[in-house]
């Protein structure tokens, strides 16, 4: 019996032995080779989340946006949303990433990771820690590729392409990736404690208002307010949208960073929300128009994904069903309402349903947060001060997103001119800047 009892003991003490050299051997391995310790379910979501997130914008944004121009305009509002992702994948490669998350100071990031150096296949970034960091990247290349293409909306048919090209360049270095920093890379919002899992500030409230701005200082359409401006092609639109849709899983669900449980929440979230936004946007329509149109649940629908982003790895289905109605219903009254009594041209509502949607989520992320979710309560938890945190968040982004925007702009309505001709306009964009159309 005693023999019998030494072997497990024995075999016990060399198991406990190899466990006590691997517990030593482990962080001089993680140091010499980190890519040991990726794993491999969480870089294979990541890379198909990036996958998803980059269908947001081709074709999803780009249908989107491009069914609800007029005809002679739809593919220069094609071509916007290509030459962007374009534009914004060489930026980034070369300064953009490295100026949003790497070490810096509370505002900017450094130039450790100027044209991608020292990144090889074993490097990694603290922020995931459990991919590499080339997934990293370009998974939020994929971020910074749909924020400028988002501003496009807002002052759809009448900016001259060049302009557009060095407004998207500029305000990519100059806006998206400083906000992007601030939040998400190290910088003094995120450390105060600003709650946006995927985006709420640093892309859409970002976006929106940059659209606002744009807007302004064009100013209106040739004919606006004179004569009917319809989309031209719907099927384009809820094509876009529902692109749109499928790939904001990607957005929000690999905001986790891994195949989680915080990634499966943001998930139910996500599609909670979207839907509840959808029913909100079109009942509210429905009641004050008298019909329910494919434009206004569709619009609806990416109301409720832009309202859910900054919340979906915070908020259990509950708070997503609330967030989602009231965006639904909030943005319907600004895209409609609002901006007719104001008088801006919104052409697309990037203002309306990106900025107002944005802040809705970003303020009602404060209300919501599930400290079992998110590791921060909100304010039906009891933490009321999140509420001013998240408030601090919004208002920082949107004054320094609109000055920033508006030097911009005028800069570059000095050197080159910001807006095609009359002629240009009326011809329309495809002929006059692209020598194309759809016949």
């Amino acid at each position: 019996m005693k023999k019998s009892l030494a072997i497990p003991a024995a075999l016990g003490a060399m198991l406990l032995g190899m466990g006590s050299a691997w517990a030593q051997t482990a962080p001089a391995a993680a140091a010499s080779n980190p890519a040991a310790f990726i794993n491999s379910g969480d870089n294979a979501w990541m890379l198909t989340s990036t996958a998803l997130v980059l269908m947001m914008t081709i074709p999803g944004l780009a249908l989107f946006y491009g069914g609800m121009v007029r005809k002679k305009n739809v593919l220069a509002t094609l071509m916007q949303s290509f030459a962007i992702t374009c534009l914004v994948t060489v930026l980034w490669m070369i300064i953009g990433y490295s100026l949003a998350f790497t070490p810096g100071n509370g505002f900017i990031g450094g130039l450790s990771r100027f044209f991608l150096g020292g990144m090889g296949l074993d490097s990694a970034n603290p922020l995931a820690p459990t991919i590499p960091e080339s997934t990293y990247m370009t998974f939020q290349m994929t971020f910074a590729i749909i924020t400028p293409a988002l501003i496009v909306g807002s002052f759809a048919d009448r900016m001259k392409f060049s302009a557009l090209l060095w407004f998207m360049g500029i305000w990519l270095l100059a806006v998206y990736a400083p906000i992007a920093h601030m939040v998400w890379g190290g910088g003094f919002l995120g450390g105060d404690g600003v709650l946006d899992y995927a985006g709420g500030t640093v892309v859409h409230i970002n976006a929106g208002i940059a659209g606002l701005v744009a807007a302004l200082v064009m100013g209106k359409r040739v004919g606006y307010g004179k004569e009917a401006m319809p989309p031209h092609n719907l099927i384009l639109t809820m094509i876009g949208a529902s692109l749109l849709w499928v790939g904001w899983f990607g957005f929000n669900a690999g905001s986790a960073v891994a195949a989680s449980d915080r990634a499966g929440m943001a998930m139910a979230a996500t599609q909670i929300a979207t839907a509840a936004a959808a029913l909100g946007w079109m009942f509210a329509e429905w009641i004050a128009r008298g019909k329910p149109t494919i434009l206004g649940i569709t619009s609806g629908a990416v109301a409720g994904l832009v309202a859910i982003t900054p919340a979906s790895g915070f908020v259990g289905p509950g708070g997503a069903l609330a967030i989602g109605l009231i965006a639904g219903v909030v943005c319907f009254w600004t895209a409609v309402y609002m901006k007719e009594m104001i008088g801006y041209d919104d052409s697309l509502d990037a203002f309306g349903v990106h900025a107002i949607g944005g802040i809705v989520g970003a303020m009602l992320t404060g209300v919501f947060a599930v400290k079992a979710i998110g590791g921060t309560a909100g304010a039906l938890e009891g933490n009321m001060a999140q509420i001013l945190i998240q408030a601090k968040g919004v208002g920082f982004t949107i004054v320094y997103d609109a000055i920033v925007t508006f030097i911009i702009l005028k800069v570059i309505d000095m050197v080159i001119g910001l807006r095609v001709t009359e002629e240009q306009e009326r011809e329309g964009l495809d002929i006059s800047l692209h020598g194309e159309q759809v016949l």
